[in-house]
């Protein structure tokens, strides 16, 4: 399949930190097996899911351009994609859920360029080229969902995580790459499903980004939309599996309607799931949003948010009603009456307006730390931030004075005031300090030998979120995965069955072959016994010759195969219910 190189400017504009995920898909790797296995999931896939998918599914495989017989190339998908404001970027398995999310925030979707063997072809716990590219590329193309998409992806990216949650991408990552890998031990993917299990049962108090991992889980990935009587697939997850999609339109799966409490229910990526959850529609998908957005730190702020950021242990920002927007590694707060006082990062650290960093107060500046104190002077009902010239000047607060400022808690700042940082409405964003001194009680938590203190202004906290206010503040350009994905294995024999495919392919397409379909089919039956998709392909093709003797004998061929590999057998019913039941309709 060829198709033209044209860049998408919407990843051209993509922080460096996103790029460091993004690797170059070789259509070249893509065997002949690996095609036949693409074209029978996507045959199934269309024939079954005209009835159970939601209609945005079919008008959307149109519009994204997405072929049966061929697997999707990243450069044509991206020429097609920017039509409906989208791109696409092929990255290696799982990708940490933070980065995944702000892929979306960007209008980038994120596809994992390998694709399942054929021995998963039902279903795989890894992300692939199947899942991504013919699970959420088609979907896409209606606007309303993409719009909840990209707004999912840019509240999901301020979740604030635990270490708990890096450990579980970890492990999941892992698992998904030793499952899908052939020759792998079968005590090493149990010890890997034990880890998974281990943690999915063991997270403690659920994180913002483990509840908004479980919405996105139900929805994006294994949503269904309509009733409870009569839903319809829009999740990914189910798009892309031929085994699941039909499991979850039995009665075994139960069927609930969705509300913000899908946030709570958590899931086991290694199992099919017991029950899905029923939107009415793509508007109630964005009002849930919402409503979970509101009981983000992103949103309320306070004492807790910049509690969510210590405990976390990871990069974090607080933004303070004026503005002024902190990103650093939290360590401490001092409270006061349930609220904070005095907050301090360890390391490095930056200041932000707008999420654009101040001049000056950028890690360089700020490489050891920040702390500050924060809301109302003892005494004054007036906040720093809300004093005009006048009254600045009559609590002394102004360049060349030595000042003693008391703040509620008991955070006491005394030192010369050198000078100020004002946002572009004039309103006073940082103190700067020589000499200075700044105290909790008989604790020094500044001292002057430390050099110019910078003093935040701001009465409250309000918001806190995952991340840096300024996405090129910090480094972030350090994702090593402990995992690697691992390329199928090559042999003379797997050598041998990839050059039968290709000739199969060759003759359906019109091509020379370099031996006939009766050859491909005893060449087949002799040395790959095991393989059936290639005899399914081969009865296909007989059926267009009308080979009636041919095809009687890839029959028995298949039926005796389905004796000796009962776990194949609906498979193979499924591959010839796709090419005989036309001609069983003609009949009748």
């Amino acid at each position: 399949m060829e198709a033209n190189f044209e860049s998408n400017p919407l990843i051209d504009r993509l922080p460096k930190h996103l790029k460091q995920f993004i690797i170059p898909q070789d259509y070249n790797d893509y065997t002949p097996i690996n095609q036949a296995v693409w074209r029978y999931v996507m045959r199934k896939n269309v024939d079954y899911l005209s009835k159970v998918a939601h209609n945005s599914y079919l008008e959307g495989l149109e519009k994204t351009g997405l072929e049966i017989d061929n697997i999707p190339n990243m450069y044509g998908m991206n020429r097609i994609l920017k039509e409906i404001g989208w791109a696409a970027v092929a990255v290696d398995g799982f990708i940490p859920p933070s980065a995944f999310m702000e892929f979306q925030a960007y209008n980038v979707l994120v596809i994992a360029c390998d694709i399942r063997q054929l021995e998963h072809i039902e279903y795989t716990p890894a992300p692939d080229i199947i899942h991504e590219g013919a699970g959420h590329a088609p979907i896409i193309a209606n606007p309303e969902y993409a719009e909840y998409l990209r707004r999912f992806g840019e509240i999901g990216c301020k979740a604030i995580s635990s270490a708990r949650d890096y450990e579980l991408y970890e492990a999941v990552r892992l698992l998904s790459i030793v499952k899908e890998a052939e020759g792998i031990p079968e005590a090493e993917i149990k010890a890997a499903e034990d880890q998974v299990d281990f943690l999915q049962n063991n997270m403690g108090e659920l994180s913002e980004m483990s509840k908004i991992r479980n919405l996105h889980w139900w929805t994006v990935e294994y949503g269904l939309i309509g009733t409870v009587e009569n839903p319809k697939i829009y999740g990914a997850g189910l798009l892309s599996s031929i085994g699941e999609s039909a499991w979850c339109m039995t009665d075994n799966v139960k069927k609930i309607p969705y509300d913000i409490s899908a946030a709570d229910q958590s899931f086991d990526i290694t199992k099919p799931q017991p029950q899905l959850y029923v939107t009415q529609d793509f508007a109630q998908l964005s009002s849930v949003l919402e409503e979970f957005a509101n009981k983000m730190a992103l949103r309320t702020g306070g004492l807790s948010g910049i509690q969510k950021l210590i405990t976390s242990k990871n990069l974090g920002t607080v933004e303070l009603s004026t503005g002024l927007q902190i990103s650093g590694v939290f360590t401490n707060v001092i409270e006061n009456e349930g609220k904070p006082v005095y907050i301090q990062t360890t390391g490095k650290t930056a200041l932000s307006y707008r999420e654009k960093e101040l001049v000056s107060h950028g890690t360089d500046a700020h490489a050891e730390g920040f702390g500050s104190p924060l809301g109302m002077l003892k005494g004054i009902n007036l906040a720093i931030e809300d004093m005009g010239p006048r009254d600045l000047r009559a609590y002394d607060i102004y360049e060349g004075e030595q000042i003693t400022l008391e703040f509620e808690g008991n955070i006491k700042v005394t030192g010369e005031i050198v000078t100020g940082t004002r946002n572009l409405q004039g309103e006073i964003l940082l103190i700067k300090f020589k000499n200075c001194t700044v105290t909790h009680g008989e604790t020094i938590l500044f001292a002057p030998e430390w050099g110019i203190y910078d003093m935040a202004v701001g009465k409250k906290i309000t918001s806190a979120f995952s991340g840096p206010a300024d996405v090129n503040s910090f480094d972030m350009i350090s994702h090593v995965p402990s995992s690697n994905t691992i390329k199928q294995k090559k042999s003379a024999k797997r050598e041998e069955l990839e050059n039968l495919y290709k000739n199969i392919r060759n003759l359906r397409e019109g091509k020379s072959a370099e031996i006939t379909l009766k050859e491909a089919f005893a060449a087949v039956t002799a040395n790959h016994e095991n393989d059936w998709l290639l005899s399914v392909e081969i009865a296909e093709l007989a059926k267009k010759e009308n080979n009636t003797d041919l095809i009687d004998k890839v029959l028995n061929h298949l039926e005796k195969l389905k004796i000796n590999r009962p776990e194949v057998a609906h498979l193979i019913d499924g591959g010839l219910e796709l090419i005989f039941k036309k001609a069983i309709n003609i009949n009748k």
